[in-house]
């Protein structure tokens, strides 16, 4: 699973790669997603980032992408318990 996080100031931006992210997956969070991940799903997401959205980023914007392995554990309280399933790490 990967998890990534996004803080990104222009209002038109953030949208656009919020929907970008919204095709591998479910926000966790207002800027946070949880995409089930292969290599092939990383190395897209990783391509799309940089050649659609990286050249537009302004020096205070970040994104950070955890990549969670099969040791992680997660424990989900209130709403996101609803999405407690069965994980399968490729």
């Amino acid at each position: 699973m990967l998890i990534v996080s996004y803080d990104i100031s222009n209002d038109k931006l953030r949208t656009k790669f919020s929907k970008y992210l919204s095709k591998f997956g479910g926000r966790l969070q207002y800027s946070v997603f949880e995409i089930r991940n292969s290599d092939r799903i990383i190395e897209i997401i990783t391509l799309g980032i940089k050649t659609n959205f990286e050249h537009r980023f302004s020096q205070t914007d970040s994104i950070v992408i955890f990549e969670m392995s099969k040791q992680c554990k997660i424990t989900r309280y209130g709403y996101a318990k609803n999405n407690e399933d069965d994980l399968l790490i490729v």
